[in-house]
């Protein structure tokens, strides 16, 4: 099973970029996309549905914002859209997917970077979503999970290029360090850093500016969480930096039978 986590922002910035084709190309069994942008305003996935996908999407309720969106090569023995808290499911923040074996949960986590109100909403949603994660596990229905998505956190100094000068910066504050590091003390495994333990200059995200993508002034926002009672069918993980429909890059993991 290969699944793959992508913040196209926007997705129909991403179809007339060439998204379709390099899906055709790439056919994951789960694609996780973040970042929409579809507001309630019908969007249309249908040359995705084409390529055989299911399509599953939970967009936020303002226009150009947020939201995430599932498509699977098969179909899941439940999809469950949204966390159960209003605040955060009128962002469009989580959808799970669940299959025989394993469930997917695609999350794309508030980035903070617009002012001290948001970095407060985001940090409040962390601690949300670390004890939504642990019922979750707690849940017979549910399987052992993936959690794939644009967490908007680096964890090591290794995660982004300039460390130091970012100690405060959001997605990189020591609170949502200590948070990365309780979410995977809870029993997950960062599924590239777990396989690249001291890989450096590997990131998912750049700044539009200065031209960051090309000097590779990055940061890995974007990472594919795994059950640690997945860690026996990890096979590969990693990044796909020369994919360009996005300010991202995709990231992704396989999973052996």
């Amino acid at each position: 099973m290969k699944i793959v986590s992508y913040n196209v922002n926007g997705l129909r910035s991403a179809l007339s970029k060439g998204l379709l084709d390099w899906v055709a190309t790439t056919r994951p069994d789960v694609l996780c996309l973040q970042e929409i942008k579809a507001g309630t305003t019908a969007l249309d996935v249908s040359g995705l549905t084409d390529l055989g996908y299911h399509a599953y999407l939970h967009p936020a309720q303002k226009p150009g914002y947020s939201g995430v969106a599932t498509f699977s090569r098969t179909v899941p023995k439940a999809v469950v859209t949204g966390c159960g808290e209003a605040l955060y499911d009128d962002e469009g923040r989580v959808l799970r997917l669940d299959f025989e074996g394993v469930s997917v949960l695609n999350t794309y986590m508030p980035s903070g970077t617009s002012g001290p109100a948001r970095q407060a909403f985001k940090v409040a949603w962390l601690h949300y979503f670390r004890t939504y994660v642990a019922r979750l596990r707690q849940d017979a229905a549910v399987g052992p999970l993936v959690i794939g998505g644009d967490y908007n956190c680096c964890q090591t100094p290794i995660d982004l290029h300039n460390p130091k000068a970012n100690q405060n910066s959001p997605g990189y504050t020591p609170e949502e360090r200590q948070w990365f590091k309780d979410l995977l003390a809870d029993g997950f495994i960062d599924s590239f850093r777990h396989l690249h333990p001291e890989a450096t200059g590997h990131y998912s995200w750049w700044s539009y500016r200065a031209g960051s993508r090309k000097r590779n002034v990055g940061w890995r926002l974007d990472h594919l969480l795994l059950d640690q009672a997945l860690l026996p069918q990890l096979h590969a993980a990693g990044l796909w930096p020369d994919v360009v429909h996005s300010d991202h890059c995709p990231a992704w993991v396989e999973l052996a039978p």
